[in-house]
């Protein structure tokens, strides 16, 4: 006999959905604090072999992150990322074949404040990814620092998280076998700081890094948008020369991360909170960028692949801007 489940309310489809984006940005926010805490606080309870054990553990593993992590399938696939997706929705769409016998550098733009296309269509199959792309197992990179905390290193992993670093990088584009898939927030951290609504602004004039790694691997280049990945949080405003953009810059140098002060909705009401607006995300994969492999690339050679890469982006973001709602007169700016 076949047992059929009535479908969820609407109200208790959309409470899911809510405490779903609850939990990824405190995940983000405060599960790296709460796990550095608990690692030490173990070691005064008599559960102090916990984190003695795990202690051993880290040590003995402390290369995997660079190594490509430790990808979790049941993690990727938990049901929580879909309520997540259905929450802006959050799509992915692809305009070109990827041939799983290769491996490819996709750049990602723009960061946003909390990158949260990039997480949902890379690090969860949320939206669908494999289907999409059969073969290619994609990566995300994420800072370093993340990696050294206790517990929560081994939950970023789980997803598909690598760190920020050439050695991580060149591990995953170098696989023989091909069908790998490396994402870049080209951006970074400092890019979130023009994370506003109706932005359009990339930090990627003088980003050339992801261009060189891309040559001397023989790997290539992907441009991917997010349209709508700025639109979901509002942001103090921080012009350039402002007292609180200076702070912010300084922060950054000192911590590596970025501080953007952005809100958005309450849990229970929608005038004030930390909570995403519904607003729709939808990640675009562009065409691959063929790319000669050589060892050392002069810094001509590099230049004409960045360009040829600035300009895919922008005939990227100029085909697909009006499907999105994108005003005629909005074109990308390269800072």
């Amino acid at each position: 006999m076949k047992v059929e489940f009535a479908p969820l309310s609407v109200p208790l489809q959309r409470r899911l959905q809510t405490a779903s984006v609850v939990q990824w940005i405190f995940s983000f926010l405060g599960l790296a604090q709460c796990c550095t805490v608990a690692f030490i606080a173990l070691f005064f309870t008599r559960f102090w072999l916990v984190s003695t054990l795990y202690a051993a553990w880290w040590l003995i593993d402390r290369e995997k992150p660079s190594k490509g992590g430790r990808r979790i399938h049941i993690l990727r696939n938990c049901i929580v990322w879909r309520y997540m997706r259905d929450y802006f929705p959050i799509t992915l769409m692809k305009t070109a074949e990827l041939d799983p016998r290769q491996n490819y550098l996709v750049g990602f733009h723009p960061h946003g404040v909390l990158a949260a296309g990039a997480f949902l269509n890379f690090c969860t199959e949320a939206s669908g990814f494999s289907m999409l792309f059969p073969g290619i197992t994609p990566h995300l990179m994420m800072l370093s620092l993340w990696f050294r905390i206790p517990f929560f290193r081994d939950y970023v992993m789980s997803g598909g998280l690598i760190p920020s670093d050439k050695e991580s990088a060149s591990y995953v584009l170098q696989k023989p076998e091909g069908g790998n898939l490396l994402a870049i927030i080209v951006g970074g951290a400092q890019e979130a700081l023009d994370a506003h609504p109706g932005s359009f602004t990339l930090l990627l004039k003088n980003r050339k890094g992801f261009v060189r790694l891309a040559i001397q691997n023989g790997t290539p280049l992907v441009p991917a948008f997010s349209f709508g990945e700025n639109d979901v949080f509002d942001q103090v405003k921080n012009p350039k020369g402002s007292w609180l953009r200076r702070i912010q810059h300084q922060l950054q140098k000192i911590m590596g991360i970025s501080l953007p002060l952005f809100h958005a909705r309450g849990i229970f009401q929608y005038s004030f909170g930390l909570i995403p607006y519904r607003r729709p995300i939808c990640t675009v994969v562009g065409k691959p960028i063929p790319v000669q492999k050589k060892h050392r690339p002069s810094e001509e050679e590099v230049d004409q692949v960045h360009q040829k890469y600035l300009n895919e982006l922008s005939d990227l973001f100029e085909k697909h801007k009006a499907k999105y709602n994108v005003p005629e007169d909005s074109h990308l700016e390269f800072i």
